[in-house]
């Protein structure tokens, strides 16, 4: 410390010293103080050469973004229309037709309900046809039908449940030979169906839960029976039962359900081990069927993707007993919000063969007839549907199905004068191609075409006979003013042909049997109503208008051109 107080007195000395020479006079000061010094520190980093230039920031700004001006288009929306009425339209409990038509064909049917009602619906249907005219190089053709239908309903919250009976009375003439003055009781037929049904369906659960249902039917057909006492057990009578219950749950996405059906038809023609003069031998077939089908359908959260999953376990108890396992697989998708539903599956199933179900086709057929459940061990489809505008719809499809004791239609050679038709049956393959159009503008316009091609590949037969190769069905509805109401419908059928057993013209031979061509089959109907008021109306009906007298089966032409007049009355 000694030094730094020297060193501070010799700087102070020469300071004095220097202002006293600048001034001319001479100070002297002699002081002593005390100063101290940070220490000093040794710099560890080594020296280096510092740029200086600093890079200068470029600014970039973005190009401006285009607008463009948007454009609507608004779609026109169909003015709403109102009911100002303050009470419901009215209703008529029931109707009443009656007209008359050429050939001596009267026409009469009669409507009746209870009318309005949420929870109760029954009433009454009668209809009536029949024909007492005259036919061309035929035997007399004349035939009636009755149907009589009485129904009650009962639609509840839980639950809902329905009755039903009905009769149906229906006669005609073997006319399928060249004899206009034949006897009308030789070749007379009449059949009698009489039938209750009914039905219990419980809704106890709408979403999820657990819903039932039960049916019973019971149904008694017969034909006519012979005109000789002695004869009297010599008809067909046919008695079918039926209990058809299943059950449903509903658990999120998936729907379980269940199906069972006890199926039993008892036919029965003359006294079972008896024969006849004619060779005619009493038949009776007792067959029972037994249907269980479990199932899975589930659907995704936006309904797009739907499919059914399951089996059908059928058992055939009669003169042989059998089970089989049908598949059941159906899926479908949405594209494009329902504009096109492609579609495909496979089910396949066991079909019980009844007399009455045979008449219901072909009402010309013998009485003693053999009855083979028909058993379609499987069909395939596949296709697509959709619309393409608001107003029209299409549905293209195409099945292939393998049919055992598919039943055919061929004239008896034994039992009558070839007026009449017996029952084979054959195994089959069949091609289905089928596309439909339909076009509906509001309630004023409805048009549906529908085209159908059939392929059969029969094990036994050269042909699947009377059977149409490709079918073409037009309908049309057109309302004018809600006045005129017109109605067309054709029917087009081709490719038919039938078994006949002796060579002749227009005849193919082949595998020893003999086909010959039906022809082409054009049916046309055409129908007028005029409406005076919301009571009172009036029909005129064109049918056949092509005047065709085409063969529906062989030896058996359709009436020609027909026309029909009548009113229709509602209160």
């Amino acid at each position: 410390m000694k030094s730094n107080k020297n060193y501070f007195i010799l700087i102070g000395a020469c300071l004095i010293g220097s202002a006293a020479f600048g001034q001319g006079n001479v100070i002297d000061m002699i002081t002593t103080g005390n100063r101290s010094i940070e220490i000093a520190h040794r710099l560890n980093s080594q020296p280096k050469i510092l740029d200086t230039v600093f890079p200068t920031p470029t600014t970039s700004f973005p190009l401006l973004s285009i607008n463009y001006e948007p454009t609507f288009e608004i779609q026109k929306i169909e003015p709403a229309k109102v009911n100002l009425q303050q009470k419901l339209p009215q209703l008529y409990n029931g109707y009443a037709r009656i007209g008359i038509g050429s050939l001596l064909m009267p026409l009469a049917e009669l409507y009746y309900n209870n009318g309005r009602s949420r929870k109760l619906n029954y009433g009454v249907h009668l209809q009536h046809l029949s024909s007492f005219g005259k036919m061309r190089n035929v035997a007399p053709a004349n035939f009636d039908r009755t149907n009589l239908r009485g129904f009650v309903g009962v639609n509840e919250k839980k639950y809902s449940w329905d009755a039903e009976s009905y009769y149906r009375n229906q006669g005609l003439h073997f006319y399928g030979f060249p004899n206009e003055n034949a006897n009308k009781d030789s070749i007379a037929q009449r059949f009698n169906t009489v039938g209750l049904k009914g039905g219990f369906h419980s809704h106890a659960h709408d979403s999820l839960g657990l819903n039932w249902k039960v049916g019973l039917e019971y149904r008694h057909f017969n034909d006519r029976k012979p005109q000789a006492d002695s004869l009297k057990d010599w008809n067909a009578r046919e008695n079918f039962f039926a209990i058809r219950t299943g059950a449903e749950y509903k658990w999120g996405t998936e729907i379980f359900a269940a199906d069972l059906d006890i199926l039993h038809n008892s036919y029965k023609f003359g006294v079972l081990n008896d024969t006849l003069a004619s060779g005619m031998t009493g038949l009776e077939n007792k067959n029972t069927i037994i249907s269980l089908k479990p199932s899975i359908s589930t659907y995704s959260k936006n309904q797009k993707l739907k499919a059914k999953v399951g089996v059908d376990l059928s058992a055939s108890l009669g003169p042989k007993n059998k089970v089989y396992l049908y598949p059941i697989a159906e899926v479908k998708y949405s594209l494009f919000n329902d504009i096109l539903i492609p579609y495909a599956g496979v089910t396949g199933g066991l079909t019980q063969q009844s007399f009455k179900r045979l008449t219901d086709d072909n009402e010309f057929i013998l009485s003693n007839v053999s009855l083979q459940n028909e058993h379609k061990a499987a069909d395939g489809f596949v296709g697509i549907k959709g619309t393409l505008s608001k107003r029209i719809g299409f549905n293209v499809f195409a099945s292939f199905s393998h049919v055992k004791n598919k039943a055919l239609f061929v004239t008896d050679t034994l039992y009558s004068g070839r007026n009449r038709f017996n029952v084979i049956y054959d195994t089959m393959n069949i091609t289905k191609l089928e596309g439909s159009i339909y076009y509906q503008f509001k309630e004023k316009v409805k048009i549906d075409v529908i085209g159908r091609y059939y392929s059969y590949n029969a094990r036994n037969n050269i042909y699947a006979w009377n059977l149409p190769q490709f079918q073409m069905v037009l309908r049309g509805t057109y309302n004018l003013y809600d006045k005129f109401i017109l109605n067309v419908d054709v029917n087009l059928e081709g490719g038919r042909r039938a078994l006949v057993y002796a060579p002749g013209d227009n005849i193919v031979e082949e595998n020893n049997q003999y086909a010959l061509k039906l022809g082409f089959l054009a049916d046309a109907n055409i129908g007028l109503e005029y409406r005076y008021n919301k009571r009172v109306s009036g029909f005129i009906n064109f049918n056949n208008v092509a005047a065709q007298r085409y063969r529906r089966w062989y030896n058996y032409p359709t009436q020609g051109f027909q026309a029909m007049l009548g009113v229709t009355i509602r209160f």
